[in-house]
C-alpha cells in the first residue's frame, strides 16, 4: 500500500503560485518552492513531476481562483447590462487600489509569455484559450450593454476593450496609473457617449 499524502495539494499549489507570480518562472528556484510549500525537492518531483509541472498546476490554480470567477457574470446565459462595467471597475480596483498580487505583479500568464516558456506549445495553448475566454466574455458584456451599436460597432468595442484589459495587465506592475488610464479608456468605450 502506498503512502498517503501528508499535505493538501491545493494549498501547495497556491503557495507555489504566489512564488511564481512574484518572482517569475525562471527566477523561481526549487529552494524557493521548498520554502513556500513546505515540501522537499523529492516530494515536489513525486507529486508534480518537475518544477514545470508545479508551474502548470499553479497556472490552473490562477485561472480557477483569479480569472474565471471574475468572468463568471459575463458568461451567464443572460448577461446583465451592467456586468462588463462591474468587471472593469472591479479589475481596476484590484489593480490600482488594492495591494494584490495582480497589482504588484501583473498577469501571471502574460508574464510567463515573456519567459523561456513563451515559445512552448503548452503555454501557448493555455494563453490562447485565456485570450479567447476573455474576448468572448467581453463580447457578451458589450452585447448586453451596447444594444445601440450595429454588430461591427460591438466588434470594435469588444476588440478595443479586450486589448486595453491586456495592456493594463501587462503594465500594472510598473505603472498603476497607466493601468488605471487604460481601464478607464475601456470603460469609456463600453459605456459609450454620455448624453
Amino acid at each position: 500500500m502506498g503512502r498517503t499524502r501528508a499535505f493538501a495539494e491545493v494549498d501547495v499549489v497556491r503557495a507555489a503560485r504566489g512564488v511564481f507570480w512574484n518572482r517569475g518562472y525562471e527566477e523561481t528556484s526549487l529552494p524557493d518552492l521548498e520554502a513556500a510549500t513546505g515540501l522537499n525537492r523529492s516530494s515536489i518531483y513525486h507529486s508534480f513531476g518537475s518544477k514545470r509541472g508545479l508551474f502548470d498546476a499553479a497556472v490552473e490554480s490562477y485561472l480557477d481562483d483569479v480569472v474565471r470567477p471574475r468572468l463568471e457574470p459575463l458568461r451567464a446565459d443572460e448577461v446583465d447590462r451592467e456586468a462588463l462595467e462591474v468587471y472593469l471597475r472591479g479589475l481596476r480596483h484590484a489593480m490600482v487600489d488594492e495591494d494584490t498580487a495582480l497589482a504588484k505583479n501583473g498577469c501571471l500568464l502574460l508574464n510567463a509569455t515573456g519567459s523561456s516558456l513563451g515559445h512552448e506549445a503548452g503555454l501557448a495553448a493555455v494563453v490562447t484559450a485565456y485570450t479567447t475566454d476573455l474576448r468572448d466574455a467581453v463580447a457578451s458584456g458589450v452585447a448586453a450593454r451596447r444594444v445601440d451599436l450595429a454588430p461591427e460597432g460591438r466588434e470594435l468595442v469588444t476588440t478595443t476593450c479586450t486589448g486595453l484589459v491586456f495592456a493594463a495587465m501587462a503594465i500594472v506592475r510598473v505603472d498603476r496609473l497607466a493601468a488605471a488610464a487604460l481601464l478607464d479608456a475601456a470603460l469609456a468605450a463600453v459605456l459609450g457617449p454620455t448624453r
